[in-house]
This record gives C-alpha cells, sequence and structure tokens, in this order.
C-alpha cells in the first residue's frame, strides 16, 4: 500500500486559529491543548477541526468545574458555589390543573354540592329567627370553610383543630384591635397581621379565619356582639360544618354513582 505524504498546516494560519480559539480565562488548559499541537500533525482539515473542537469541549468542562466550586480558607475543604446551570427552570405546572388519573365521578360532584347547599340554607333559616336582634350567621367567610370541608376534606385547613383555633383566635384578635384603634386603616392593616401571626405561632393554618378581623371592624351590626363576636357567628357555625361534612364523606365513600 502506498504511503500518504501528511503535510502540515502553515504556522499562520496555525497561531490565527490558536488566536481566536483559547482564551486566558482558563490558562491551566493552555499547555495541555499547545503540547497536543506541538506533538501532532494534521493530514486535513477534517482531522484538525477535530482536535480542535475537543480542546475547546475540554476547556469549557474545566471552566464548568472552576465555577461550581470554589476553596474555602480552610485547606481541603470546598463550598460548593450556585451557577446558572442549577437553577431551576421556570415551570408553569401551577397554572395548570392537576394531572389526575381518574376523573371525578358524579358523586364525588353531587354530593360536596349538596352538603354546600344544604349548609347555607340551614344558616339562612337560623338567619330569619335571628334577624329580629339584628345579627346574622350566615357570613361570607363560611362559602370559604364549606369549600375546604366539602371538597378538601384531607387538606391541613380542614382539620378540626385549626379551624376552631383559628376562627377563635382571629375573631379575638379583631375585637381586641378594634377596642384599641377604632375602625380605620390602621386597625385592618395590625388585625390582619396580627391573625396571620396567630396562625402561624399556633400553627393552625385556616385561611378564611383571616377575614373574621376585618369584618368585625367594618360591620357596624357584628361590633354590637362585642367579645360574643369571638363565638359567634364564626365558631358556631362551623360546628354545623363539622358535622355535615361528616355526612358527605360518609355519602361519597357509601354511596357511589
Amino acid at each position: 500500500m502506498a504511503s500518504v505524504p501528511v503535510k502540515p498546516l502553515p504556522f499562520q494560519r496555525l497561531q490565527l486559529l490558536r488566536r481566536n480559539i483559547f482564551t486566558p480565562t482558563v490558562p491551566r488548559a493552555l499547555p495541555m491543548v499547545s503540547a497536543a499541537f506541538k506533538h501532532r500533525h494534521f493530514s486535513g482539515l477534517s482531522s484538525y477541526d477535530l482536535c480542535i473542537y475537543e480542546s475547546v469541549r475540554h476547556m469549557r468542562n474545566l471552566w464548568s468545574c472552576s465555577t461550581r466550586r470554589r476553596v474555602s480558607k480552610s485547606p481541603g475543604v470546598s463550598m460548593p458555589v450556585a451557577s446558572a446551570e442549577d437553577l431551576p427552570a421556570v415551570s408553569w405546572d401551577s397554572w395548570k390543573p392537576e394531572n389526575t388519573t381518574v376523573a371525578p365521578s358524579l358523586s364525588d360532584v353531587v354530593w360536596p354540592a349538596a352538603g354546600a347547599f344544604a349548609a347555607m340554607a340551614i344558616l339562612g333559616r337560623i338567619d330569619h329567627i335571628l334577624n329580629p336582634k339584628g345579627i346574622t350567621l350566615s357570613v361570607a367567610p363560611l362559602g370559604a370553610v364549606s369549600a375546604i370541608l366539602f371538597t378538601t376534606p384531607s387538606a391541613p385547613a380542614a382539620r378540626k383543630y385549626n379551624i376552631f383555633m383559628a376562627q377563635i383566635g382571629c375573631a379575638a384578635i379583631g375585637v381586641l384591635v378594634f377596642s384599641i384603634f377604632g375602625p380605620g386603616l390602621l386597625s385592618r392593616s395590625t388585625a390582619l397581621a396580627a391573625s396571620i401571626a396567630f396562625m402561624v405561632i399556633a400553627r393552625a393554618n385556616h385561611p378564611p379565619a383571616a377575614s373574621l378581623p376585618l369584618m368585625f371592624i367594618d360591620g357596624a351590626k357584628l361590633q354590637k356582639l362585642s367579645f360574643w363576636y369571638v363565638l359567634f357567628p364564626g365558631a358556631a357555625a362551623c360546628i354545623l360544618l363539622c358535622f355535615l361534612q361528616e355526612i358527605v364523606c360518609y355519602l361519597k365513600e357509601n354511596l357511589k354513582f
């Protein structure tokens, strides 16, 4: 087989490619790449480009490793440093419905809706009885409580401890703040902030209860209840809602269609 003579590239072209490819950001990789060029001849442009590609890829790997880790002042100890590649990608999953394998059955839709209808109907009937006294039991936060109890009974906000601790505590905060600051922007802001802090400290996460202080501060009829507002209408109505929740959960488990 005849041998094919190998002709090296001109020196000027080699220097120009080195100047365009290699940068001073990773000086440790330069001697290794230069040694590869000194001990190797190239038969054509394709093999030459392949060597350059491998060398540049190796240099980028070295630079990536040097930016991800930083050596601390203590010998032999390295500290991880976050880089752009470590940041999580923007996810739009929270804007989409949950990917459930099984669609809700008709009973899973009917029974919670029927429980909410029964709850508001009973509370409305009680309002007719209490109407001469100028007070009401079916307040707006109870709609949110009904949605939590009937649709997500296993959620943390549906726990009985969270419900009654938050309802009683936030209502008491509303009465206390109103008695100190009176109506106004300061009392509303202080009552809401104190209610959230109370729920965090007491580990009683129940978002609908945060609206009770605002209702008392802005409602003239509810202000007549004074400290009775701690138990009525929030906590008293939740007793009825929790009772209806047990019925709805029983029907969902035993009467499916």
